[in-house]
């Protein structure tokens, strides 16, 4: 990660962390890095969630890169995975996303996209990041050489069509709730759902630029759960502000995770002859039962990093074919190379339509561990984790465990924070093993 880019682009507070003059600079290093310095005119297409800061934040981008030579193509209000589907199918050079995903109405971020719709790389983000500390220079665009805006709503709509062309099946009388989090999903996902037959009901779809995420969404699934059970759903999706997260309500009310869908889906692709390398792709984080439900119907696994952007790279270095996160990223490298909310929810009503059963009855084998997770604020993260009485404390619970559960000690990537996580039968048992390698952390002096 750099200086301003995380894993999931430059994100902060609006005009705080995260400014209108760190949005005009970085356009202005696009425009030029992917259009004059090459010779020729580059093509930059933007999307925003709904913020009230996106705006400014689209102007800002869009006068940085005029400036510098570029066309910048606008997608108006719009989800993350559609302005990175529209990069790659439209022969953009790049794809900039305005939104700050699950944060609060007064965070905002920048999410940078190359022309294959994927995430931009660390060589060129470091160089962004250069330009923004005034360590380089660009030329400024002059006479005919000058960029302009086209209004590009047009790609919006192209990608409402290829969801559409996504689902297998009519999903006529199925009744379908779908909570959009007044964000970006407001304007897709309902068009979407109507067009395949649904029977769609939607909530918090009155976006005011402030309202994004607030007690509603994927972050706060709580009242799509309700609304299920009160109107006698057969399901429901709740997303995130830039739709890139999906998550499920079943029929009952119950909530299906990002580890459910990993099971479904994936058991799903396997009975077919689908699922290439026999694997699915999670990170660390995902629940101890989702591996023993793996387990249990012969489907392998591979961990990575907290973050799409390592599920992602994983697979596509080994070829896998589904993957993602128990927050509800899920990423089908066949159809996108981003998670895609809206997607996610389509494969699901697939499995749901031709299964011919109940999204209670999919999600059934996967019992989650009970889990308890304690941050600990140390000195110093390496020598807390590497410390060899702590590593031995956590050796010991992992032996005591054994099959039945599993620990955890991770850096925090933004904190000065290890986190200690253990996944057992009970939450007495969890709770135990966590205090026992927290109480070996602080005797050894490492609390801050």
């Amino acid at each position: 990660m750099g200086k301003y880019f995380g894993t999931d682009g430059f994100r902060g507070e609006a005009n705080k962390d995260l400014t209108y003059e760190h949005a005009v600079q970085i356009g202005r290093f696009l425009g030029w890095y992917y259009g004059i310095k090459e010779g020729k005119k580059a093509k930059v297409v933007i999307g925003k969630d709904t913020r009230r800061s996106s705006y400014m934040f689209e102007y800002a981008l869009c006068t940085g890169l005029m400036a510098s030579g570029a066309d910048a193509y606008i997608m108006h209000v719009t989800t993350t995975p559609s302005v990175a589907y529209i990069t790659r199918v439209d022969d953009f050079d790049c794809g900039i996303m305005i939104s700050a995903s699950h944060n609060p109405y007064y965070d905002n971020g920048i999410k940078l996209f190359n022309g294959n719709g994927e995430k931009m790389d660390e060589a060129t983000i470091l160089k962004v990041e250069d330009f923004i500390d005034g360590k380089t220079e660009v030329p400024i665009a002059e006479g005919h050489d000058i960029g302009r805006t086209v209004d590009y709503v047009a790609g919006r709509n192209r990608y409402i069509g290829y969801l559409i062309s996504m689902s297998k099946y009519s999903f006529k009388d199925k009744k379908v709730g779908l909570d959009v989090a007044n964000g970006a999903a407001w304007s897709i996902a309902k068009s979407v759902f109507d067009a395949l037959g649904a029977k769609t009901y939607v909530i918090n779809d009155e976006p005011d630029g402030y309202n994004i995420n607030t007690d509603c969404g994927s972050t706060h699934i709580e009242h799509l759960q309700k609304y299920v059970v009160e109107k006698g759903l057969d399901v429901g999706f709740a997303y995130d502000g830039d739709a890139d997260r999906c998550l499920c309500v079943d029929e009952k009310g119950n909530v299906v995770t990002g580890d459910h869908i990993l099971y479904i889906y994936g058991r799903y692709m396997k009975d077919r002859g689908k699922l290439l390398n026999n694997k699915v792709v999670t990170t660390v984080m995902s629940n101890f039962g989702l591996y023993k439900a793996l387990d249990k119907v012969g489907i392998g696994y591979e961990k990575t990093k907290v973050g799409d952007k390592y599920v992602y790279e994983n697979m596509v270095e080994n070829g896998h074919r589904i993957g993602g996160e128990q927050s509800g990223h899920i990423i089908f490298t066949k159809y996108a190379t981003t998670g895609d909310g809206i997607l996610t929810s389509l494969k699901m009503m697939e499995v749901l339509l031709a299964r011919g059963k109940k999204m209670s009855e999919l999600a059934e084998p996967v019992k989650f561990y009970p889990q308890v997770l304690k941050n600990v604020r140390v000195k110093s993260k390496p020598d807390a984790q590497n410390d060899p009485d702590v590593q031995a404390a956590v050796k010991k619970v992992a032996d005591e465990l054994g099959d039945n559960g599993r620990i955890l000690v991770r850096e925090s990537g933004t904190e000065p924070v290890i986190r200690v996580m253990v996944e057992a039968d009970s939450d007495e048992i969890c709770e135990k093993y966590v205090d026992d390698v927290i109480a070996v952390i602080k005797e050894k002096g490492h609390l801050a």
